[in-house]
């Protein structure tokens, strides 16, 4: 191999590099963080309003968060739910789970994004789940 093919070599790997780094960096993707219910219902993000992951929130008669059964109130159960898909509200969710994965990065329905770099989330259940009873 000639000199001038060497250099050519020895320029072009750090660019090679740089450009393959800024390439996985600028391609990233949010994942949705939806409000469920539950049983896995997509539900109005107000329900979920300031829970960490892992947390849930019960509802109450004043915010129309469970049902009357008998006379007893059965208060709805309510937590994030981070990527897989699933419609609007109402509809159930899969394929994602109730725990996000480290260093991916969500968005609630406002736009709000939560996780990513610099993000105090962890734990090992991203990707598990599919439904309600979890």
């Amino acid at each position: 191999m000639g000199r001038s093919n060497r250099r050519s070599q020895q320029v072009m790997a750090p660019i090679l590099a740089a450009s393959a780094a800024a390439l996985l960096t600028g391609c990233h993707t949010t994942d949705p963080q939806r409000c469920v219910d539950e049983q896995g219902r997509i539900v109005d993000a107000k329900f979920c309003q300031g829970l960490q992951p892992g947390q849930t929130a019960v509802g109450d008669l004043n915010n129309n968060g469970g049902h009357y059964d008998n006379g007893i109130f059965y208060p709805h159960i309510y937590r994030y739910y981070y990527g897989g898909s699933g419609g609007g509200f109402g509809s159930f969710v899969s394929g994602g789970g109730y725990m996000p994965t480290p260093g991916h990065s969500y968005s609630v329905g406002s736009g709000t994004s939560r996780g990513g770099f610099g993000s105090s989330f962890s734990g090992g259940e991203g990707g598990h789940g599919g439904g309600g009873g979890e």
